[in-house]
């Protein structure tokens, strides 16, 4: 990446943050989103899943606002932003090349495994990944943080990513999912983002086809 490259995603959408549970419907599974540090901000032109803005030393970069837009900023107002904006993040930016990527479905490898976990869809990208998994004893925010934690650990242990760098945003992303349409929705959808990144197609060891679950066919 170069001085002027913008870490911005212009074909996947901005979900959002936290969606509400509705309390009369059954969750039977979860989209998780995980942001790779300082790649999307609270006041990021393009709209953001933040409605509070937690450090000061970014207030002078622009308002908040919840949300993708529906009139996305140029480009040049997307560098621009950037330019004042990294300076002042604590720690580089890391983008997720090949041999991280790998590493990081290897950590979500292990954590399926040790939790239990089935997962429906998983897709790796350049500065953000996506998880869509059944509902579990663990909740969303539980599962959420086991991945981070799994992967940052593995992470830290390329040589050009400081040890301490946290690797992804601090802002749990994640989506209730009630029916098996939706399921099916998103499972499209995260399998769809690698082409739209120009990435290849991915095929994950852990992952499981969708089987209508919880409305199996009897035959």
């Amino acid at each position: 990446m170069t001085s002027e490259s913008v870490p911005f995603d212009d074909d996947s959408g901005l979900p959002l943050r936290g969606s509400k549970r509705t309390h009369n419907r059954v969750i039977i599974g979860h989209h998780l989103i995980l942001h790779g540090y300082g790649h999307w901000l609270p006041n990021d032109p393009r709209g953001s899943g933040s409605e509070e803005l937690r450090q000061e030393k970014l207030d002078d970069l622009g308002p908040i606002h919840f949300g993708r837009k529906p009139v996305q900023p140029p480009r040049d107002e997307l560098r621009a932003f950037w330019r004042e904006a990294r300076p002042r993040l604590d720690f580089p930016i890391v983008w997720f090349d090949d041999a991280k990527r790998q590493a990081m479905g290897e950590a979500f490898a292990e954590v399926v495994r040790r939790c239990k976990y089935t997962v429906w869809a998983c897709a790796i990208l350049s500065n953000h990944a996506h998880l869509c998994i059944r509902r579990h004893r663990d909740d969303a925010l539980t599962m959420w943080n086991h991945f981070v934690e799994e992967s940052r650990a593995q992470l830290r242990l390329f040589a050009d990513v400081p040890e301490n760098h946290p690797i992804w945003s601090h802002r749990p992303c994640e989506v209730f999912l009630y029916t098996p349409e939706e399921v099916r929705g998103r499972v499209d959808y995260i399998e769809e983002n690698p082409g739209k990144h120009r990435l290849e197609t991915q095929t994950w060891p852990f992952v499981q086809v969708y089987d209508g679950w919880p409305f199996r066919s009897s035959t």
